[in-house]
């Protein structure tokens, strides 16, 4: 068995024992996840709530926005507070302070004697902790001074989420517009989902003292601190990493060749590819690609500025037609949406051009699939609409509306119409591809490869379909994280680094079987970590603390190939100046320089800093998060999204001069806008939360006491620069892009000659 097909094989076996581990874990958590009960009751009887209030509370929520106002155990956004770790915190002072009024004359536990509150935290904990399902009966019983508190923050919330000028204050605070709930009896059932959240988080599982969140989120008055397990399987996750890194270096300095052609092409050889009627109809995506982007940071602007006056832009009140749930879940679509269509584009574009067959009606497919994407685009953006503004009505929001997940926020029909999209594509680009793989050759492990990584982007996406409106939180994120982490993660990885190294060997620049082979293996080595690495998202929404073992474990490998992005852009970068010509692909080149760059700092490094179980424990859910969302989702696939659309643009467009100075600015604009972000904002903002949760918990990190500190502003309008920047740079993209179909400049192009001239 030649090397090639050891490595096809050592894959596919990966690749099968790892998903049979994933669903696995899957089942567990299904097991294993806490319960819903059929009714919460006091000692005395009296029903407090019931299984109907915590779903149809749990649809209210997710109807305003979900995760996209506030966090659920730590996922979602980050200017409101986590409901349920907020919740927590007012249910356990309430209580002491109901005891302090009734023992001491006081109306707060705080001004006890330090003796008297330390014995009042340890008896509070024993009324929290200890876990009152009753399974047989589904029944959760309370006592009456918890019922009490309970209703005193219930009593808060439904003033928050109303337009009681009480509660004003937080509400700009939480960037909320008025009456975000009109309804009296939604706004109770709400609340009842919030209480079974905090509920999960500070009851122990059946014969544990570690609770349902693995004592998550870190608030010592209720007894929530790092289970041992945290740490050591942080101190396993680096041992993992240090030996991935180690292993892997050997691996490189023993096998690693030359794997340059010995003569370089005098000329581009893919200045000969015959542009076919389908490859020219993906401008259009292109186009469209460059209206998202641009879109995309309109409302990053607007969204980010929602976190200095709350409801107004300016003096105007912006909320009443635009809120922050609604600007923050469209910021966060359109990273996917943009950078999804840039990379479907690619790959219509590639297949006829790699195979040089065009199926019968082709560009029909590609212009219909396109007039798809942005009816799914427009239509799901309008009931999200709806939905936030609360017009549409819980009955019709599942489908129609705002599921509330982030990175997921279709609605069920907009899902399946995408999934419908998605299929089309795949065979559209099989179809075109397939002649390639059917008939051979050198590069036939490459495209077949990049047929496969085809087939999973297409087929993946039904993960985002495997939830219903009322399947239990647990499994919901469960599968959303099958769609953020492996699908936009994993298999689009896959997809670029086999587009990439198919580029290189048609350019001539490398030697087929050497590419061959080590797209192979990156593509083992990034899998290894990248499958059960999905599991590190999970370790404090309700699952068993294998997940904790095996995503610490196995998310340490996922930063193991970035540490090697050095020698990757080293050599993509000699690739650039191996030949004159190559002068034509220099802006390409210099996105995929940029790519590295970013997998080693936004992947890599601020990755690895919130990955580790006891990190994480502190870090989920703050600023830091957001820090690596925006380094790894843009600075890692939307440069990658970049540098393969400019690759096809020069195919579409072969005969013209570019602009290096537009070019020029927008890289090094976006570039360095992105650094700014990271280094003024969101890193030291991430810090300043940390230091909060570590001494005084979670709920004070996320709370409106600490986000509303003048620090914190300041941190904010420090954005401005680097957002500016960032804005110079897309304008100048979109200018580039536009001028080549407005006024291009043509140049000569010399046909490509044979490889052995």
């Amino acid at each position: 068995m030649n090397s090639t097909r050891k490595l096809w094989a050592g894959l596919a076996i990966l690749l099968i024992a790892s998903f049979a581990v994933l669903l696995w874990v899957g089942s567990e958590i299904h097991r294993q996840a806490p319960p819903l009960p059929e009714q919460v009751v006091t000692t005395d009887g009296t029903v407090v709530y019931t299984r109907q209030d915590i779903e149809t509370g749990r649809q209210v929520w997710q109807s305003i926005g979900g995760q996209q106002l506030g966090s659920i155990w730590g996922h979602g956004g980050y200017v409101a507070p986590d409901w349920g770790a907020d919740w927590l915190h007012r249910e356990a002072e309430a209580i002491l302070d109901l005891w302090a009024q009734r023992e001491h004359g006081v109306d707060s536990y705080k001004k006890l004697d330090a003796a008297t509150r330390a014995a009042y935290s340890q008896r509070v904990q024993d009324v929290l902790r200890p876990n009152t399902h009753d399974a047989a009966t589904g029944t959760i019983l309370i006592d009456a001074d918890r019922a009490a508190a309970i209703q005193a923050v219930a009593a808060h919330y439904q003033s928050v989420f109303s337009d009681d000028p009480a509660t004003a204050d937080l509400r700009e605070a939480y960037a909320m517009r008025n009456d975000t709930v009109p309804d009296a009896e939604h706004r109770r059932q709400m609340t009842a989902f919030y209480w079974w959240a905090a509920w999960s988080s500070v009851t122990q599982r059946p014969d544990s003292d570690i609770t349902y969140t693995a004592n998550w989120p870190h608030d010592e008055l209720v007894g929530n601190t790092p289970p041992s397990n945290l740490f050591m399987w942080t101190v396993f996750s680096v041992l993992f990493l240090l030996a991935g890194i180690g292993l892997l270096g050997w691996h490189y300095a023993a096998s690693h060749g030359e794997e340059m052609v010995p003569s370089l092409p005098r000329s581009d050889p893919l200045a000969a590819i015959k542009v076919t009627p389908s490859m020219r109809a993906t401008a259009k995506y292109f186009w469209v690609v460059i209206a998202l982007f641009l879109v995309q940071i309109l409302l990053g602007a607007i969204t980010a500025h929602y976190q200095v006056e709350g409801q107004e832009a300016y003096g105007f009140a912006l909320a009443d037609v635009l809120p922050y749930a609604l600007t923050r879940t469209w910021h966060t679509q359109l990273a996917v949406l943009w950078i999804a269509t840039a990379w479907l584009g690619m790959g219509l574009y590639i297949a006829p051009a790699i195979s040089g067959h065009e199926p019968k009606f082709q560009r029909l497919g590609v212009n219909f699939l396109l007039a798809c994407l942005v009816i799914i685009v427009v239509g799901s953006f309008t009931g999200q609409w709806f939905a936030v503004m609360q017009k549409l009505g819980l009955v019709n929001n599942f489908w129609f509306g705002h599921q509330g997940w982030e990175y997921v926020d279709l609605g069920r029909f907009w899902q399946w119409f995408l999934f419908i999209g998605l299929l089309l594509w795949l065979t559209l680009v099989g179809r075109a591809l397939w002649p390639a793989i059917r008939h051979g050759g050198e590069s036939r492990s490459i495209v077949s490869l990049l047929f496969l990584s085809v087939v999973a982007i297409g087929l993946f996406y039904a993960a985002g379909l495997m939830w219903g409106e009322h399947t239990h939180l647990s499994m919901v994120e469960y599968w959303r994280w099958w769609v953020v982490h492996l699908w936009v993660e994993g298999f689009f990885e896959v997809f670029a680094v086999a587009v990439i190294a198919f580029l290189f060997t048609r350019l001539g620049l490398l030697q087929t079987r050497s590419a061959t082979i080590a797209v192979l293996f990156a593509t083992i080595v990034f899998m290894a970590g990248g499958v059960l690495g999905t599991l590190h998202h999970l370790y404090f929404t309700g699952t068993p603390t294998a997940v904790i073992a095996l995503g610490a474990s196995f998310s340490a490998l996922e930063v193991v190939p970035l540490a090697y992005v050095g020698f990757e852009a080293f050599h993509n970068y000699k690739l650039g100046k191996a030949t004159p010509w190559m002068a034509r692909y220099k802006w390409p080149i210099m996105f995929f320089l940029a790519v590295s760059f970013w997998n080693l700092v936004g992947a890599g490094l601020f990755g690895f800093l919130i990955n580790p179980p006891l990190a994480l424990y502190y870090m989920q859910g703050l600023n830091l998060t957001a820090n690596h969302g925006h380094t790894a989702l843009f600075g890692v696939y939307g440069m990658l999204g970049i540098g393969l659309m400019l690759f096809c643009l020069r195919g579409l467009k072969p005969d013209l001069k570019w602009s290096d100075k537009l070019l020029g600015t927008a890289f090094w604009s976006l570039n360095i806008g992105l650094a700014g972000m990271s280094a003024f904002t969101l890193l030291p903002l991430g810090i300043l939360q940390l230091n909060a949760a570590v001494n005084h918990g979670y709920w004070y990190a996320r709370s409106a006491e600490f986000m509303q500190q003048p620090i914190v502003d300041l941190l904010v309008w420090m954005r401005v620069p680097a957002d500016t920047l960032f804005s110079v740079g897309a304008v100048a993209l979109a200018w580039f892009v536009f001028r080549l179909w407005v006024a291009p400049r043509k140049v000569p192009v010399r046909q490509a000659l044979p490889a052995s001239s």
